[in-house]
């Protein structure tokens, strides 16, 4: 009889087990789940996969399932196994000489190790590790087990459940059925960077899905062409004005002002001159072709001004300030070379952004500082500017003349604040009071460098 019971008690140990194994593989298994991925999966057909997809859409209820069948196997599994396993090292640890009085406490204290770690390794690790690592499969074979559990104890687990959900709310916290499986463009841009780098996504991919996930984060302000860049035509300046200012500068959009910017009375654009006879083009003045156009704050972001932009047939909008006044415009060109990268045609006459040279760099004083970052291996320190040129207008103190040098510090990516990066900014030309192109030189660490 006490053999029966122990063999009993054995199988009934390895069972349990097995119940705890099952829980832990199905609370990790759904949790470690996408979403999308449940739903393509169940596309299928497969039951399973429709088990699994239940599990997935109630998986508070199923989570606290888990925990109520984590524990109620693992206190059989105690009650059980430890009593049977001191019993039968009991004779084996009398047979090396301990003590009488020694014996049962000894044995009931290996027996509770012996089990505990069977129980942790076996119903717990292992399932764990494996929901992990393969999380669709485990799911599939865990989910059917784990529904009926929640099904038969659905008491239990709702007092349990709604006891936590009450905790929650009293903190101030609104309880969720499902994982979120949306993501911010924060996380986006982080899991796209993290592919790139362990070589799962192409360089090329990563940049563009980085920048269109980075575009609905970017401001007007940030998109736009400023003020100081935009070539304008006056209100009383003819057809055949638009005619010579788009040969010269090869833009196809110009706004028309009454003095200036803050006094735009519309747009027009190249393609309005065929509408114009040759012999009318001297007489015709702009103020009768000007079309109202789209006005946007400097605040909007990427996403509005894009909308704002393709819902008017110029496919331009002027960026206004919190002062009212006119501090850039944003053309549909803007836009998609935010995202794709620089646009240039056989009308573009100036030089790109970013040119290396050796050593250094020349880039447009109007660059962004994260613009700057992708085009060249200098990381500005953060602070109170937006462009590389107001950067270097920080640093000098002064409107510089072309030639003037400064040192900057740039932000060191391994952290070795006392021995950081440093590089010179040498203004080549200036447009104006603005900073036109700026030389960029990495002359090393610390006082490592040399000035050649």
């Amino acid at each position: 009889m006490n053999a029966a019971m122990t063999v009993l008690s054995l199988v009934a140990f390895v069972l349990l087990t097995a119940g705890t194994a099952v829980f832990v593989a199905a609370e990790f298994s759904l949790t470690a789940l996408e979403r999308s991925t449940v739903e393509a999966n169940v596309r299928s057909g497969d039951r399973r996969d429709q088990m699994v997809q239940r599990a997935h859409r109630t998986l508070s209820t199923q989570l606290s399932g888990a925990q109520v069948g984590i524990s109620i196997t693992t206190l059989a599994t105690g009650f059980l196994a430890e009593p049977v396993v001191a019993r039968l090292i009991a004779p084996g640890l009398t047979a090396l000489g301990l003590p009488e009085q020694l014996v049962s406490g000894v044995a009931l204290a290996l027996a509770i190790l012996i089990a505990t770690s069977l129980s942790m390794v076996f119903g717990e690790l292992v399932p764990k590790n494996l929901a992990v690592a393969r999380p669709v499969p485990t799911a599939r074979w865990s989910a059917g087990p784990q529904l009926l559990f929640s099904l038969v104890f659905t008491p239990l687990i709702r007092l349990t459940n709604g006891t936590a959900n009450w905790i929650l709310r009293r903190m101030g916290i609104e309880p969720a059925e499902e994982l979120r499986s949306a993501r911010s463009p924060q996380e986006l841009v982080s899991l796209v960077r993290t592919s790139a780098r362990s070589g799962s996504l192409d360089p090329v991919t990563a940049v563009l899905v980085d920048r269109s996930l980075q575009f609905g984060v970017r401001t007007a302000e940030e998109l736009m062409t400023p003020r100081s860049m935009i070539e304008s035509l006056e209100a009383d300046d003819t057809v055949a004005d638009l005619s010579e200012a788009a040969v010269r500068t090869g833009h196809s959009r110009f706004p028309v002002i009454r003095g200036d910017l803050d006094e735009t009375i519309g747009m027009v654009h190249v393609k309005q001159v065929f509408a114009v006879p040759h012999a009318q083009r001297s007489a015709t003045r702009l103020s009768d072709l000007a079309q109202p156009v789209t006005k946007v704050p400097s605040t909007l972001d990427g996403d509005a001004v894009m909308s704002e932009v393709r819902a008017n047939g110029l496919q331009t909008a002027l960026v206004v300030d919190e002062y009212g006044g006119t501090a850039g415009m944003v053309t549909v060109e803007d836009l998609i070379e935010e995202i794709v990268g620089d646009v240039r045609d056989e009308h573009d006459v100036e030089p790109p952004d970013v040119v290396q040279a050796g050593r250094d760099w020349h880039v447009s004083g109007l660059l962004r500082i994260d613009e700057v970052a992708e085009g060249t291996a200098f990381r500005a320190p953060e602070g109170d500017y937006e462009t590389i040129g107001g950067l270097v207008l920080e640093k000098l103190g002064h409107i510089p003349e072309e030639g003037e040098s400064v040192e900057l510090t740039a932000f060191d990516p391994d952290g070795m604040v006392e021995d950081p990066i440093r590089w010179r900014a040498t203004v080549v030309t200036m447009d104006g009071r603005r900073i036109d192109t700026l030389r960029l030189t990495e002359l090393g660490r610390g006082g490592e460098h040399q000035d050649g």
